[in-house]
């Protein structure tokens, strides 16, 4: 997505509204760009935290999740369950581990430079040795838990098993001691949108109390809206130690995050 706005707006092609990406460092190049449309909705204004929406209104946190470690509960007893990232290094994890790409996934790419700023890249090369199962995207490590080809997901998406366990999949999240690494995908609208009036309107409902209710409700994602509620059985968000959200970072470091990973995994 980011490389066909990219190509398009190369091409002086304006056929993007608004968007949204797992992946906030986009919305620093958009922006600096300047193809991105100031706009910030009532409820933005008045519900959302500094920190979740841009300065100059230009962008605003639609939807807020983690990137976890989880178990198959078929394969793996709660009580012989990873409680950290350090706990993947366990030789008795060789060849139970999934794990998606920074290559590949917005989510996974955030998720990698937090790790490696908080934990270090030895901890990268540690877990190499584990003869992990390297997927692509962060949807497909819950998946393959799911179906039982992995124990352990050393990365993926929180939302997915939160959906798949509230569907009676034999799943379970686990919040790392370190702490998690924290994913934001802001919404934005572009300032030469073919349908500017419809991209204000979706970006109002988007980021109003009853979609961000809802993509708590069905989604399993967090929302920063202070007037929704957490669904009950899921751990608060609050109470979960996260790792720091960087995107100016990300951006910056993001080629050389795929470089690294790419010749320690050898993939």
């Amino acid at each position: 997505m980011f490389q066909r706005i990219g190509q398009e707006y190369s091409s002086n092609i304006h056929a993007v509204d608004i968007v949204n990406s797992s992946d906030a460092a986009h919305f620093i190049v958009w922006k600096r760009d300047g193809i991105l449309a100031p706009y910030v909705p009532e409820e933005v204004a008045k519900y959302y935290p500094a920190e979740h929406k841009d300065p100059d209104g230009q962008f605003a946190s639609f939807r807020v999740w983690l990137s976890i470690i989880a178990y198959n509960t078929n394969l793996v007893k709660a009580e012989d369950a990873p409680k950290s990232f350090a706990d993947l290094l366990d030789p008795k994890w060789k060849g139970k581990i999934v794990k998606a790409h920074p290559g590949y996934s917005g989510t996974i790419m955030t998720a990698t430079y937090q790790m490696q700023r908080d934990l270090g890249w030895s901890f990268f090369e540690q877990l190499a040795k584990q003869n992990i199962m390297q997927v692509q995207s962060s949807a497909d490590p819950p998946k393959k838990l799911d179906l039982g080809e992995r124990a352990v997901m050393a990365d993926g998406n929180e939302y997915n098993i939160f959906q798949m366990k509230e569907a009676g999949r034999p799943v379970e999240p686990v919040y790392a001691t370190e702490g998690s690494p924290l994913i934001i995908g802001p919404n934005g609208v572009f300032k030469d949108a073919p349908n500017p009036n419809a991209a204000r309107l979706f970006q109002s409902f988007s980021l109003s109390r009853e979609a961000q209710q809802l993509i708590i409700d069905v989604g399993g994602l967090r929302s920063v809206h202070s007037q929704t509620v957490e669904k009950a059985g899921r751990k608060s968000l609050k109470d979960i130690k996260t790792m720091k959200d960087d995107a100016a970072a990300v951006e910056k470091e993001s080629e050389s995050i795929k470089a690294r990973y790419t010749k320690i995994f050898r993939i």
